[in-house]
């Protein structure tokens, strides 16, 4: 296994050291789904003010200007802005794992996994019960197959 792993990182297919078995990925699930959680809501914050804001800037623009309440809107950028901070750092800590964050509106999440001489990408979205799908490199989740007896096989051999 292990000069398989080297031939493939010689060849750029992929960094070994962030690859994944099922049983691992799913280990990390609580972890990662409470991260995923954070990144959405954080998003949801910041379209909600950008709506605001350009709701008022249409509003000033409209009436040709008007009188706002600065400190208020002060308030909800700087709210803005640590959501914006927020989402970063919970998909940098995502990344951080090896896991690839796919889709922040779904909650999807791609792992890296070795089975026998392809990588795969097992897919998981927010609100499965577990890791119960993969994809090719090239399909993404329209092309998402059930978990086979072969990527099970294959993780037991490389345990």
């Amino acid at each position: 296994m292990e000069r398989r792993q080297a031939r493939l990182a010689r060849l750029g297919k992929i960094d070994m050291s962030r690859t994944f078995t099922v049983a691992e990925a799913e280990k990390l699930l609580p972890v990662l789904e409470s991260l995923l959680r954070s990144a959405i809501q954080a998003k949801a914050l910041i379209e909600e003010v950008d709506a605001e804001l350009q709701a008022l800037t249409n509003r000033i623009f409209v009436n040709g200007g008007m009188l706002i309440d600065v400190a208020a809107v002060a308030r909800r950028k700087a709210e803005r802005d640590k959501a914006l901070q927020r989402a970063k750092d919970a998909v940098a800590e995502i990344d951080a794992t090896g896991v690839q964050v796919k889709d922040l509106e779904v909650g999807l999440l791609d792992f890296p996994c070795v089975v026998g001489e392809d990588v795969i990408l097992l897919c998981w979205k927010l609100g499965e019960k577990g890791i119960t799908h993969w994809h090719g490199m090239q399909e993404g989740f329209a092309g998402r197959k059930p978990i086979d007896d072969r990527i099970l096989r294959s993780q037991k051999k490389s345990q």
